[in-house]
């Protein structure tokens, strides 16, 4: 579930705070042109051709249920990778890299909200917030984003 070393890259989507394995980050960018995909599930922002390589931008907001960005607010891509090809998850901001200890992970509380419950693998109790552990997988499974 999570690296041995137990370290996490962060991002916040509105006013929830995820962390990723830092070894599935591919890296981080400012706002990056997007071409759009007619058709596409409502989730996927678009396309951004990262160095030639085609990477889907998925729209974090929209996958939560969250309502848009306001305007002005750029979002940020934390390019990640999955399976053999990377996906771009579209935040509102990126954080730091944490060393955390895999052993405090609890399971995600009852009452969050199941768009947030279903794409988690965990959390943890940090000081001044919750931390979600993103599952991957579950985010960018496009089938389950378009049945929730």
């Amino acid at each position: 579930m999570t690296t041995e070393a137990g370290q996490f890259a962060t991002f916040v989507v509105s006013d929830l705070s995820f962390a990723v394995d830092v070894l599935r980050v591919q890296e981080v960018l400012q706002p990056q042109p997007m071409t759009r995909v007619p058709l596409a599930c409502g989730v996927i922002e678009g396309l951004i051709n990262l160095r030639g390589q085609i990477v889907t931008a998925i729209d974090m907001r929209r996958r939560l249920g969250l309502p848009p960005r306001g305007s002005g607010r750029p979002s940020m891509n934390m390019v990640i990778r999955y399976e053999d090809a990377a996906v771009s998850l579209l935040v509102d901001e990126i954080g730091d890299v944490l060393q955390l200890n895999p052993e405090a992970l609890d399971e995600p509380p009852v009452n969050l909200d199941s768009a947030v419950r279903n794409i988690i693998r965990g959390i943890y109790k940090l000081p001044d917030r919750l931390l979600l552990v993103l599952d991957i997988e579950r985010a960018v499974d496009l089938a389950q984003a378009m049945a929730a």
